[in-house]
């Protein structure tokens, strides 16, 4: 029997909104406390609405990891990622926009354009680790705080466990009386094949560097014992794309695989046994039925 909610517990959705590569995945591995949504140097890793779920004594946050609005490029899979952060922004209770700390420039404006004005919107000037000046920070703050009326804005590093308590304990007077809407031991919605895909495409990221364009993706095509045999594909445009994957002997792919399935024993606890293939699908990114197959929205 679960224990009755306290008095003036809170209970809403915050979603993290930002351009490509400013640490919106971080920050909310960060504040979840477990790597719920994957990290790349590479822009746009993000390509699906994450969400992260962080339970306290009087307190459950939502997090929605949205992918980084894209600006610079079209086609059917950015205006999908597109939508997943339109769709998102009307329907949170508060927003955290996510900016690198001193750095501000056009297509942050273009992220911040978009956000609704009545939605509480807290500024986080995040990557403070790498300012070297700290005396710069000051006047940047001030020409942030002239641009929109930001609830808050709150400067920090998400590696910085104290940075992020102190941010979780700011949000939470944001957050709506409510009984919570996730058990107090769940860390997202999202489900254990999902979270699969997205470990192994994460490795796919990391292992081909700026090799490969982002024109690649992972299915899972069969899963037996509840995850621990995982058979997934690896989709890319072209056949170029395929042999970078593969690597000479095979290399690469083996070390891709290697550190998935190192990181699914973590998620899983327990063996995983993984096969990973890798096919080639021209134009799998331009075609929105496609995209739709592929669990795109």
């Amino acid at each position: 029997m679960n224990a009755p909610t306290p008095p003036g517990f809170r209970c809403g959705m915050i979603a993290i909104v930002g351009r490509p590569n400013v640490g919106k995945s971080t920050l909310m591995n960060a504040l979840v406390g477990q790597k719920v949504s994957i990290t790349s140097r590479k822009a746009q890793t993000t390509r699906h609405r994450i969400t992260g779920i962080k339970t306290t004594d009087d307190a459950q946050y939502i997090f929605v990891d949205t992918p980084g609005f894209q600006t610079r490029h079209s086609g059917a899979l950015n205006r999908s990622l597109n939508r997943a952060v339109m769709s998102t922004l009307t329907s949170v209770d508060a927003i955290l926009f996510v900016i690198e700390a001193g750095r501000f420039g056009p297509d942050d404006q273009k992220v911040l354009d978009l956000i609704p004005p009545n939605v509480p919107t807290l500024l986080i000037a995040n990557k403070l680790d790498r300012v070297s000046d700290k005396e710069t920070l000051f006047p940047f703050m001030q020409q942030m705080s002239a641009l929109r009326e930001f609830r808050e804005i709150v400067p920090l590093s998400a590696k910085n466990p104290d940075d992020i308590k102190r941010l979780l304990d700011v949000l939470k007077p944001y957050l709506p009386e409510a009984e919570p809407i996730y058990g107090e031991d769940d860390l997202t919605d999202r489900s254990k094949r999902f979270l699969a895909a997205e470990i192994l495409r994460e490795k796919v990221f990391r292992w081909t560097g700026d090799e490969l364009p982002y024109r690649s993706t992972v299915l899972i095509d069969k899963t037996e014992g509840r995850l621990r045999r995982i058979f997934a594909t690896i989709l890319v445009d072209r056949d170029g794309h395929k042999a970078m994957i593969i690597g000479k002997k095979s290399k690469k792919l083996k070390q891709i695989s290697t550190e998935a399935r190192l990181d699914m024993e973590k998620l899983f606890g327990g063996p995983v046994y993984l096969e990973t293939f890798v096919k080639v699908r021209s134009g799998w990114a331009d075609n929105e039925a496609g995209l739709r197959a592929y669990g795109y929205e």
